[in-house]
């Protein structure tokens, strides 16, 4: 398997659990929400589409006009296959996330369990992208490309010693003013590391990302709202280490939450609080 297209085909025949044909997606809904964090002078406008299969909730985030409230409607209770082939490709995402994390749920996995403290948004976000970091085995001075910009998440990376090179479609400077580059290919190119957020897979970029990380032979690691469990089965195939956190999100909540650590090649079964 090469592409998320790959896994989806193979979804679809069946190779990965219950018949997607037989398989309902009890619900779909859409979240639309803005968060600016004390501090900071960026608004962050998030739309997210998701859909419940099982015991699990997939996630897609999406730009502005990828999809609409109508596909709650159009897609609740629908067969997962209908929305993996026929739904807008927010929906075709997040169902796929779904299935994957119903047939392997993230909080009975192989992972580490990293709780996150209960707290204020600020407070949480540092904790989340500070254990985001931590997946980042690199030398001080080393370049990372950090492809969906959070401005935690580029204080996290420097403060373990490594440039940060952004890359984002929306933002054009981070909070200290460094220059954001809307190509990643302008980064894809010099980087030691790479550092990809979920929306990639949402939006079509993750896989030319996977195939140039493979080609260089770079470590690349997957911070995922979007797609945890889409992100999971490219271990060890491109994906060195993945910070998943399936739904409800941490920004969503004051209370304790968790994400869930995965490294190519390990099996870990602890309980974490990340550095803060």
């Amino acid at each position: 398997m090469s592409t998320v297209d790959d896994l989806t085909a193979e979804v679809l025949a069946g190779r990965h659990g219950p018949d997607p044909r037989e398989l309902p997606a009890t619900s779909v809904f859409w979240v639309h929400h803005g968060t600016r964090l004390a501090g900071g002078d960026t608004t962050y406008r998030n739309q997210y589409v998701l859909v419940r299969v099982g015991t699990a909730f997939g996630a897609c985030a999406f730009a502005e006009g990828d999809a609409d409230p109508a596909v709650a409607a159009n897609y609740s209770g629908a067969p997962v296959a209908r929305l993996l082939t026929e739904a807008p490709a927010p929906v075709r995402v997040a169902a796929l996330d779904a299935y994957l994390g119903s047939v392997r749920p993230h909080r009975t996995s192989d992972a580490e369990r990293v709780v996150l403290p209960a707290g204020t948004p600020e407070e949480r976000a540092r904790a989340r992208d500070a254990a985001v970091a931590g997946l980042l085995d690199v030398e001080p001075g080393a370049k990372v490309a950090l492809i969906g910009v959070v401005n935690p998440l580029v204080a996290a990376i420097r403060e373990r010693g490594a440039e940060c090179l952004p890359c984002d479609l929306s933002l054009r400077t981070t909070q200290w003013g460094d220059p954001v580059t809307p190509d990643m290919r302008d980064v894809l190119g010099v980087a030691d590391a790479v550092v990809a957020t979920g929306m990639t897979i949402g939006n079509g970029t993750f896989d030319e990302i996977l195939r140039a990380c493979r080609e260089r032979d770079i470590p690349l690691i997957v911070y995922a709202q979007t797609a945890g469990a889409v992100a999971r089965h490219f271990l060890g195939g491109g994906v060195t280490a993945l910070s998943a956190e399936p739904f409800p999100f941490s920004q969503f909540s004051a209370d304790e939450s968790a994400l869930y650590r995965y490294r190519a090649g390990e099996k870990t079964w602890t309980t974490t609080s990340p550095t803060r």
